[in-house]
This record gives structure tokens, sequence and C-alpha cells, in this order.
């Protein structure tokens, strides 16, 4: 089993460990955020529409009792003699308060129904995100701690496993490479030995003539 580690990029570590921070950050936020409009919607549930129709049905039954005696009025006040007056503005005014009473009844029976729902709905949420809150709380920080003792574990190890070469002088390996570098330049520069070409090839002085040549 080998024993080097295979390390491809640190920066992908750091990148984990900012996107673990970013994510903590605004989840966190997002959590905020529902938990007050959660919050808002519930109190305008329970609070603000249980208030608006409990007023809305008192208003109602004004109008009713109003058009009622407006009714009794116009039967007692406009009869000439055995003819009943027809009164029908009032009986249409009362119709529509009386239908205007029924409907606010019935939303003011709707938010009693359901507030006990929502409430019940609201707190099971937040039992969620409670949870949920533990993961960012907890969970996130735990993670970023561990990312960052691994960058650090790999940092030691990649200066332990890449050490600078150094020599007696305290010079490092700057002053052999320059020395290599010279050397090699000197051996590029030494000219290769000339040859003549094979004919002009001159024969060394006292040498014998070709035969058959002059004596």
């Amino acid at each position: 089993m080998s024993s080097q580690a295979d390390v491809k990029s640190l920066d992908t570590l750091s990148f984990v460990k900012a996107a673990l921070a970013s994510y903590a950050h605004e989840t966190g936020q997002a959590i905020a955020e529902v938990e007050l409009e959660g919050r808002r919607a519930v109190d305008y549930i329970t609070v603000d529409m249980a208030a608006h129709w409990k007023a809305e049905v008192r208003r109602c039954n004004d109008l009713v009792n109003h058009a009622i005696k407006d009714l009794e009025h116009c039967k007692a006040f406009k009869k000439v003699g055995d003819n009943t007056p027809s009164c029908v503005e009032e009986k249409k005014n009362l119709e529509k308060a009386r239908a205007k009473l029924a409907n606010a009844e019935r939303k003011a029976e709707a938010v009693r129904r359901w507030t006990p729902v929502v409430l019940q709905q609201f707190r099971e949420t937040c039992v969620r995100l409670v949870h949920f809150r533990e993961v960012i709380d907890v969970d996130c920080p735990k993670a970023i701690a561990r990312v960052e003792r691994m960058l650090k574990s790999l940092d030691a190890y990649r200066e332990m496993s890449s050490p600078r070469p150094s020599t007696a002088d305290g010079t490092g390996g700057t002053a052999s490479v320059t020395r290599q570098n010279n050397e090699e330049q000197a051996a590029g520069d030494k000219s290769p030995a000339q040859t003549a070409p094979s004919g002009d090839v001159t024969a060394p002085e006292g040498s014998a003539s070709a035969p058959g040549g002059p004596a």
C-alpha cells in the first residue's frame, strides 16, 4: 500500500471551505426570513382577521337593526288609511344588511375553525426549522473546521515531501545549477574539427610522387 498522498489541488478544498461558509450564512438568513414571514402570516390569520371579522359582525348587526327600524318606521308612518305601504326600499336594505351579516358570520366562523389548524402547522414547521438550524449552527462549523485541518495537514505534507535543497554554504542548489549551465554553454561553444574535402588532399612534403609522374 502506497504511503504517498495523491493530492491533485488544494484550491478545491479551499473552495469547499468557502462554499460551506457561504451556505451556512445564506441558509441561516433564509431560515430567519421563513420564521418571520410564517409568524406574520399566522398573526394575520389568527389576530388581524379574527379581529376584523368580529368587528364586521358587530357592524353588520348594527346595519340589520337599523334596517329593521327603518322598515318598521315605514310601515307605521307611511300608512294611508287602510293601504299598507310597500316599503320596497326599506325591505331591500334589510335584505342587503342580513346578507352582509351572514357573510361576516361565515368569515368569522372560518377564522375560528382554521386558527388551531394554522397554529399547529406553524408549530410543526418551527420544529423542523429548529432541526435544520442545528445543521447550520453545528454541523456546518464542524465541517469547516475539518476542512481547515485537512488543508493544514496537506500544507505540512507538501512542505515535508518537497524540501528545498541546500548546500554547506547555505546557498542552496543555485550554485550547482549555475555551474552546470556554464559547463553546458562551454561545451556548446567548442567548434568541431575542421576536415578538408577529399578532393583537395595534398600530399605531405617529402613524400613520394605518384607513379608515372616526373622524376
